[in-house]
């Protein structure tokens, strides 16, 4: 059985009625190599995303203090433990920045760690994640692992290409087997294997909405992930850099809070934008 504190936040993060959770990731100033304009105004990104039906946001410490008024009561904020650093001349570096116990006293409801793997620190960055599970699990804290290609700035093609569907298998796997309470992963290109990181993992595991893509395909990837076992997403640059974050977060929990098709959740999407 886990803590009765882990027990607790995973019931604000993932809606038990639904068993589903729309993540709106605000971190990207700690990722990217450069800043994105989408996230000038974060008090306005969460309040969008927050009305379009996101429960669950990922944000730095820094900016959860400037936006913690705009919370409702039942959403929730996952800390996050890592930055990448995007300016190394070496790839796929990514280094811890805060503590689990911190984020429990600060009052989030789970930490998450940007997990890149087949980089020259991919030792250390195991041993990381290690020590996050033993804590998170001495902690009753719930841990989100975000299990994707090191690069989280290349387009899905071109990361599918150079790193491929086992690579994203044994990240997700290593994660879970690690104590991750929740995985997050790329969309490898095809529902039966993604169907098949999800019998992998054996633990929640939620869709990245990665690059920029056209409404139709965002909505389509998350309708087949759902289908193939997923309980969610967790989308960044397709919300806080869309024309209009609140409609596309109402139309990402069409499809993953109430299960509409992703034709159903265009069609109001659009007739939203065109009205707006």
């Amino acid at each position: 059985m886990r803590p009765l504190g882990k027990e607790f936040r995973l019931k604000r993060l993932i809606r038990s009625e639904t068993n589903s959770s729309v993540i709106c990731a605000l971190d990207h100033g700690m990722t990217s190599p450069k800043f994105l304009s989408g996230l000038r105004d974060m008090k306005a990104r969460v309040d969008e995303a927050q009305r379009g039906g996101a429960n669950v946001f990922m944000m730095s410490k820094g900016f959860a203090r400037i936006t913690v008024g705009e919370f409702a009561r039942d959403t929730s904020w996952a800390m996050l433990l890592s930055a990448s650093a995007a300016g190394c001349p070496k790839p796929n570096i990514v280094v811890q920045i805060a503590e689990v116990e911190e984020a429990l006293r600060l009052g989030a409801d789970a930490v998450v760690v940007y997990v890149a793997l087949a980089g020259e620190n991919e030792p250390e960055m195991i041993h990381f994640v290690g020590e996050v599970g033993r804590e998170c699990e001495r902690l009753g804290m719930p841990f989100i692992a975000e299990a994707e290609y090191p690069s989280a700035y290349a387009t899905l093609e071109k990361l599918q290409e150079e790193y491929g569907f086992d690579y994203l298998i044994r990240n997700s796997r290593l994660c879970a087997e690690l104590g991750a309470d929740i995985v997050k992963t790329n969309w490898p290109g095809d529902p039966e294997l993604f169907a098949k990181i999800v019998e992998a993992t054996a633990v929640p595991m939620v869709v990245a909405g990665g690059t920029l893509v056209s409404d139709e395909e965002l909505l389509t990837r998350m309708e087949q992930a759902m289908e193939a076992g997923a309980i969610g997403c967790s989308v960044g640059r397709n919300i806080f850099q869309h024309e209009n974050p609140f409609a596309i977060t109402r139309a990402l929990s069409r499809v993953i809070h109430e299960r509409w098709s992703a034709k159903e959740a265009l069609e109001e999407l659009k007739d939203t934008l065109h009205k707006s």
